[in-house]
């Protein structure tokens, strides 16, 4: 039927359930989220819940400011980075002149360009998948990449950030850093020299939080209103009490998000020496997961034997990306467990 909009969906991680199993393909984190969560949630009556949540999420917005030391009016939130990247393509990129970013990136970029017919063209990663500045340093409709990059896991220095901006004054240059609590400076203290620039993030991964579905964007003030009017031309209402109650409870909590960060990096950093003996090649990932190849080995291949045993990793297709697997970082037993299967199975 002509009147029906037809895309190319986005295909998340697979949601698999069984007791036994060890889950390395979505990039969650492996430990529970700050036991001020659970104080917060005891906090939200039944009583409450009869009435409407604050529609400016006052209280998550102003944790979030004080944490990064920006003003509220500076801080978005939404459903999810996904939501708050959306309403950022519907808010921002109008122009007839193509949106940037990269060749291998985050599939969701595409498919809301797609929806929302914004042209848009995809940037090439060199041969080390790296991001090249300068691909960026031309005409365009708007700008947005991942930092660090995924699924590469490839960090983009602070300095190259703001080069692009520097490039694209005329342009909004959006920093995705859903990763970027991993080991990579954020792009956030260049929000006060630059007026053009958005930097988003999400609860979903170094804050332990993706099942309460919690993203941010930050950025210039007028940006932000920009943002608001449009979302309240939807829904003013898209954060639910609940929510609003457990993100700032877990912002608040610096010491036990610091804590479970550094044991992911801890643990990352010693994957990449197994991965490494083992015979993978893979990017210096700064992020919780590895891209990884192997010369003796198909991905799709592994990928099938390791979903036998209920170990479940991310298979990308793609024409530069069909020999890698993506392997989030788990627990340290996880990750032992992983590793176990690989030397049985390479026969190192």
């Amino acid at each position: 039927m002509n009147y029906i909009r037809r895309v190319e969906p986005y295909v998340p991680g697979e949601q698999p359930n069984f007791p036994d199993m060890i889950k390395l393909n979505t990039n969650e984190n492996p430990y529970p989220p700050s036991p001020r969560v659970t104080q917060a949630l005891e906090r939200c009556t039944l009583e409450s819940l009869r009435l409407y949540p604050d529609p400016t999420s006052h209280k998550l917005n102003k944790a979030i400011a004080d944490r990064y030391g920006l003003e509220e009016n500076q801080v978005f939130t939404g459903v999810g980075s996904d939501d708050v990247i959306a309403m950022c393509f519907l808010t921002f990129f109008n122009s007839r002149k193509p949106l940037l970013f990269p060749d291998i990136t985050y599939a969701f970029y595409p498919v809301w360009a797609e929806m929302l017919r914004i042209p848009y063209e995809l940037v090439p990663l060199n041969e080390d998948f790296e991001i090249v500045k300068e691909d960026y340093f031309r005409e365009n409709g708007g700008i947005i990449f991942p930092n660090p990059n995924a699924p590469t896991g490839a960090l983009l220095p602070l300095e190259a950030i703001e080069e692009i901006l520097q490039k694209n004054p005329d342009s909004i240059v959006m920093v995705d850093e859903a990763y970027i609590d991993f080991g990579g400076a954020s792009a956030v203290p260049l929000i006060e020299k630059y007026d053009n620039l958005l930097v988003v993030q999400t609860f979903s991964k170094s804050r332990a939080l993706a099942g309460m579905r919690i993203g941010y964007a930050m950025g210039n003030a007028e940006l932000i209103k920009a943002l608001h009017d449009v979302k309240y031309s939807f829904n003013s209402y898209t954060m639910n009490r609940q929510v609003i109650e457990a993100g700032a409870a877990a912002v608040e909590d610096e010491e036990y998000f610091q804590s479970i960060v550094q044991k992911i990096i801890a643990t990352r950093e010693r994957a990449k020496k197994e991965f490494a003996a083992l015979g993978f090649k893979f990017q210096d990932s700064m992020s919780n997961f590895l891209f990884v190849t192997h010369p003796e080995c198909e991905a799709k291949e592994l990928f099938e034997a390791l979903k036998e045993k209920h170990i479940f990793v991310r298979y990308l297709k793609g024409a530069r990306t069909n020999n890698y697997l993506r392997i989030t970082i788990g627990t340290d037993e996880e990750m032992d467990a992983l590793f176990a299967f690989l030397r049985e199975y390479l026969k190192k």
